[in-house]
């Protein structure tokens, strides 16, 4: 319809247009970043493994496959994420099923100790054990022994500590959702409480139980600071890749070995999400949660088992907090606070730049996941599948490999990219798609919760998307959005092995001055930064569940009103 010569838009027509170039930015922007910042450099890193002298070829694979040191690093990685993942496991299952299958009083103390190691870099676990088992430890001096903590034994633990909280939780995920009912049907026919266990309980937690397994090998087999730390003359993988490109400056053939380093992990986890998915094509709606009643053989058993594995986490958590304080370890016991002064790895000036670092990968990556979660939802499924897919894949990625592609890619003149190189931009960001699968995950997790009937009653309405996704979409999905904004706080305040590639002598982060202080000897300085790290993430850890909290209360007043 024109008038004076001029054609009218319709409102409709308008809407449409900016919701779907709303759409296409929701999508695309998240999109350009993934492509940018995790396929580009994964792919930088596969050439240079195959670049030998300027051409193509696999000299570089023959080499590192001919090599002793590679395989004796191969063979006890693997030997050591076998170890770890059985005693994570087993531990694991213990503390879950005495959480959730058995009746005791102190749960809550032993669900506070055991996420204490999520709250620290993994090198604070060998620090740990050296205080206590050391040549100058605890535990050796009380003993009047000496213990070689270094090495297979020491690093086994420490992994084990390290691991043992992902374990606790997978499992336990699995043994909340079993059916009470079918356990009351067990005892009506007469079945003894050992055999509903060996009958009905291991089979329905089997897949929780292999995705744990898998879950703690792959972080076993990737982690860098415990092995830097206590490994001494074991070397893995981890440290084998350290070594290339920090000790040798051998870029490419630390490429190689992080191929091959991937190869494991990308099994690994593509098994486990099998695992996954059979674990939850197995759950039936309408379940009856369990309620334990008070068995004294059992539970008595599993809660003296449970909290002496949280006495030993606590220990050696503690006992670096402790160390802190301690004047001249294990010489001169009185308490001071001379270790905090820290002057040596630039002082206290790489924990604000970690604060900020993790503040911004927070936030970006929560704003990042939000759109593209947000966008996928008005995509056909043809096209948000492949998204979905390549959204979900750094998750099989270990961290020393996307630390090593963003140094391979970045430090390169011949790209624009080249400007992000030595910033705190560019750690935030390796930070961020270190850990966007599960964010990206938890995000989708609310969407899926979000019922359909809320965005077209909105829609009916006049409203387009801008408006339904700021009135309706976010705060619906607000509870999920503070968890992964803390979620990669905290996760980026503590990680080590994806950004020690990346700091230069004028940028550091935290974790990676806890190393150095810790090789130059000033041992119970690192304990220092380490209680200074922990408390921040602490202090994380309460906000948010005070943020929830106070999301919860004010979701239950609208609802009354």
């Amino acid at each position: 319809m024109s008038v004076a010569g001029h054609t009218t838009r319709h409102p409709a027509r308008r809407r449409f247009d900016a919701d779907r170039l709303l759409t296409l930015a929701c999508v695309g922007l998240p999109l350009i970043g993934l492509i940018l910042f995790f396929a580009y450099p994964m792919a930088i890193v596969f050439l240079r493994s195959i670049t030998v002298d300027g051409s193509y070829g696999l000299g570089n694979y023959a080499e590192v496959l001919g090599s002793t040191g590679f395989w004796r690093a191969t063979r006890h990685s693997l030997v050591m994420g076998g170890a770890t993942t059985a005693l994570s496991v087993f531990l694991g299952f213990i503390i879950a099923h005495g959480l959730y299958r058995c009746a005791f009083p102190g749960k809550w103390l032993i669900r506070s100790v055991i996420v204490l190691p999520l709250l620290a870099p993994s090198l604070v676990q060998a620090l740990g054990l050296i205080f206590l088992l050391g040549r100058n430890g605890i535990i050796s001096r009380a003993l009047g022994i000496e213990i070689e903590i270094y090495g297979f034994w020491g690093l086994l633990i420490a992994n084990t500590l390290y691991a043992l909280p992902q374990a606790v939780m997978i499992i336990g995920a699995a043994l909340i959702l079993l059916d009470a009912r079918t356990y009351e049907a067990a005892e009506v026919m007469g079945a003894s409480p050992w055999r509903q266990f060996r009958d009905l309980t291991i089979p329905a937690a089997r897949f929780g139980i292999l995705n744990a397994a898998f879950v703690c090998f792959t972080i076993t087999i990737t982690d860098f600071g415990n092995a830097a730390v206590i490994g001494g003359d074991y070397s893995v993988l981890a440290t084998e890749i350290y070594s290339q490109v920090v000790g040798q400056r051998n870029f490419n053939m630390g490429a190689v070995v992080g191929i091959m380093l991937l190869l494991p992990t990308v099994i690994s986890y593509s098994i486990e999400r099998q695992a996954m998915k059979r674990q939850q094509a197995g759950q039936t709606t309408g379940q009856v949660a369990y309620r334990p009643e008070f068995a004294a053989l059992r539970d008595l058993s599993m809660a003296a088992l449970s909290l002496l594995i949280c006495a030993g986490i606590l220990s050696v958590i503690g006992i670096v907090v402790y160390a802190s304080f301690v004047t001249l370890w294990p010489y001169n016991m009185t308490l001071s606070p001379k270790h905090y002064d820290i002057t040596l790895a630039g002082g206290y000036s790489s924990l604000w730049m970690t604060i900020v670092i993790s503040l911004a990968a927070a936030a970006g990556g929560t704003v990042a996941v939000f759109l593209l979660g947000l966008g996928l939802r008005r995509l056909p499924q043809a096209i948000a599948q492949p998204i979905q897919i390549l959204a979900a894949m750094p998750a099989a990625v270990p961290g020393m490999v996307l630390g090593l592609a963003y140094i391979l890619t970045f430090n390169s003149t011949a790209t624009p990219l080249y400007l992000l190189y030595g910033t705190a931009a560019l750690i935030a960001i390796v930070n961020f798609y270190h850990y966007h699968t599960q964010a990206f995950l938890t995000v989708m997790t609310g969407f899926r919760q979000l019922p359909e009937a809320l965005e077209e009653a909105a829609g009916s309405l006049g409203a387009g998307l801008g408006r339904t996704a700021r009135d309706i979409v976010a705060p619906f999905i607000a509870p999920m959005l503070v968890s992964v904004f803390f979620f990669l706080f905290m996760r980026s305040m503590v990680t080590l092995s994806a950004v020690v590639f990346l700091t230069t002598p004028d940028l550091s982060v935290a974790a990676v001055t806890i190393m150095r202080l810790d090789d130059a000897g000033l041992t119970s300085q690192a304990a220092a930064f380490s209680t200074c790290v922990m408390a921040v993430v602490c202090a994380a850890v309460l906000s948010m569940k005070a943020t929830l909290a106070l999301m919860g209360r004010r979701t239950m007043a609208k609802g009354a009103e």
